[in-house]
C-alpha cells in the first residue's frame, strides 16, 4: 500500500458534511482532518501500488458534492521513531 495526502477545497458550509460523506464512502481512506488555510479538509488516503491516482481523485474524491478542489501529495517514504 502507498499513501497519498489530499487537500481538499469545499463549498462554503460543506466540509464537514464532505468529511462525513467520504469517511462512511471511501474504503481508501485512512484519516480526515479538518485544516485551516487555503484548503478546508486533508485526507489519507492509501491505495494499492498499481492503482492510478489521478483516476482515484479524480473518480472517487472530486466527484463528491461540495468539493470545489483538490491538492495531491504522493508520499515515498515514512518515517517514524521505530522506523528510521
Amino acid at each position: 500500500m502507498r499513501a497519498i495526502f489530499v487537500m481538499i477545497k469545499c463549498e462554503m458550509g460543506q466540509a464537514y458534511r464532505v468529511a462525513r460523506e467520504m469517511a462512511d464512502a471511501v474504503e481508501e481512506l485512512s484519516e480526515m482532518h479538518s485544516t485551516s488555510g487555503q484548503y478546508d479538509l486533508m485526507g489519507k488516503f492509501y491505495l494499492e501500488p498499481e492503482a492510478d491516482i489521478g483516476l482515484f481523485v479524480v473518480e472517487k474524491l472530486q466527484t463528491v458534492a461540495g468539493v470545489k478542489d483538490t491538492y495531491t501529495i504522493q508520499t515515498f517514504n515514512a518515517f517514524s521513531a521505530t522506523r528510521g
